[in-house]
């Protein structure tokens, strides 16, 4: 009798126990269609957007493709010119030999007129006009010359093959003429760089360097003369003269011992005249070489600019303190 109820007990724990385990695995299954349910349904409402993101990343995937395609289809260089030929840029190097220098025409512009405004003596109003010219025709000049090699070699005028035989020849001439010019600048422009320093900075009245003042444009008159006559043959040549007549009366006026207020600033321009050479004499073998000429010649430009306003041109501020 007793052994009968421990048996009946058993039986009933385990269906006990059974009858848990089924609502467990009840619920568990409910649980697991619950959320599967939810899912789905987050799915259906915002399936647009795992549309949307796959569509821009198809469209980020595409325009990557075509600007890899375009960068390659681009000609970033031309050949070496050969010996006694001037090099052929291509017209993205045209076009960034145009914007790298005609950006800064109208700055050039504002940066003269500072200098009118700081003037106070009929030297510094020489010094202005000779300086601030100078500068503003050394951009102005390339401008026009690389526009006009980008007109005449990637976008002639409408209907040129029926143009008259001197028209055309007119038009390719004026290149020609720019060309000239705008190597006849170099030569001016480094003239007109010393002059502020030899003319404001020679207070002891140095026969040195006023003899530098008048040598300086001696030189750039036979630069231009050279340059005229033997246009485009002797091109290392040419390089060495503009060296020459940028360095040489630098070391004349350190070697006299005469020492310039902003010596740092005109070291560091001519630094970068020096390095941008290497980019000037590079037309084939490094795409845009003359673009980054260019913007070689704006560092040391300004740097030479910011040493010529803030010591030869101070303001009523400085003015006040040497004074006091």
């Amino acid at each position: 009798m007793h052994l009968s109820s421990n048996a009946e007990g058993n039986v009933a724990v385990c269906r006990l126990i059974s009858i848990v385990a089924s609502g467990g695995q009840l619920k568990s299954g409910l649980w697991e269609r619950t959320m599967n349910n939810l899912v789905q349904d987050i799915q259906n409402k915002y399936s647009f957007l795992d549309n949307l993101f796959s569509h821009v990343w198809k469209c980020i995937i595409r325009s990557n493709l075509k600007l890899k395609l375009q960068l390659r289809t681009i000609q970033w260089k031309n050949a070496k010119a050969k010996p006694g030929c001037a090099y052929q840029p291509t017209e993205i190097e045209q076009v960034a030999n145009v914007i790298t220098h005609g950006i800064w025409i109208v700055p050039a512009v504002f940066a003269v007129i500072k200098l009118f405004e700081r003037s106070n003596s009929s030297s510094q109003y020489l010094v202005s006009w000779v300086y601030g010219t100078t500068l503003c025709m050394l951009f102005t000049v390339s401008t026009f010359f690389h526009c006009s090699c980008y007109c005449a070699e990637h976008k002639p005028p409408k209907n040129y093959d029926a143009w008259p035989a001197f028209g055309w020849k007119t038009y390719q001439s004026l290149k020609n003429v720019l060309h000239r010019c705008d190597r006849a600048m170099i030569y001016v422009f480094i003239a007109g760089s010393y002059f502020p320093w030899l003319t404001l900075e020679n207070t002891d009245h140095s026969a040195i360097l006023f003899c530098m003042e008048w040598i300086i444009w001696l030189m750039a008159a036979i630069g231009i003369a050279y340059q005229q006559l033997y246009h485009e043959r002797y091109k290392c040549l040419e390089t060495f003269f503009y060296i020459v007549m940028g360095l040489g009366p630098a070391l004349v006026v350190m070697l006299t011992g005469h020492h310039f207020n902003g010596m740092m600033q005109l070291k560091f321009g001519g630094a970068f005249y020096i390095l941008g050479i290497i980019f000037f004499k590079s037309d084939g073998l490094i795409p845009m070489a003359h673009a980054i000429w260019h913007l070689f010649v704006v560092l040391a430009a300004g740097c030479h600019y910011y040493a010529i306003l803030v010591n030869l041109y101070p303001n009523d501020s400085n003015h006040l303190q040497t004074s006091s």
